[in-house]
């Protein structure tokens, strides 16, 4: 691996923090962004949504997206995404981890294992 990884998501977040403490565990070095602390630019998130689809990258299925306002649940363009997302950071899927020029979404160790040539924490 050329570069650290670097892991998006929420401090309170259950899945966000199983997914640290297996990088922790593997020994593997990771900057963790709480991006309700610093919030994400609107280029990264375009970037996200272009990657990963705007469908795979909000979470229908949480209370926060649960209790918008019905006109706010059907955004058409990216900039409406955006706005979204940058008003509820939870509705974003977590975590995302970059790493270089890959971005990967949700954690399971299978998939980090897989991600990190058979690691084991």
């Amino acid at each position: 691996m050329t570069s650290t990884p670097i892991l998006y998501g929420l401090d309170n977040c259950d899945t966000c923090r199983k997914a640290r403490k297996w990088l922790q565990q593997a020994g593997i070095a990771h900057e963790f962004i709480d991006y309700r602390k610093t919030p994400i630019a609107g280029s990264m998130l375009r970037d996200w949504g272009a990657r990963l689809g705007w469908q795979n990258l909000i979470n229908r299925s949480g209370t926060t997206w649960r209790a918008l306002l019905p006109n706010r649940k059907n955004p058409q363009s990216d900039p409406e995404h955006v706005l979204l997302v940058r008003e509820n950071p939870s509705l974003v899927r977590r975590p995302v981890m970059l790493i270089g020029d890959e971005i990967h979404l949700g954690f399971s160790h299978g998939m980090y294992e897989k991600i990190f040539a058979g690691a084991t924490p």
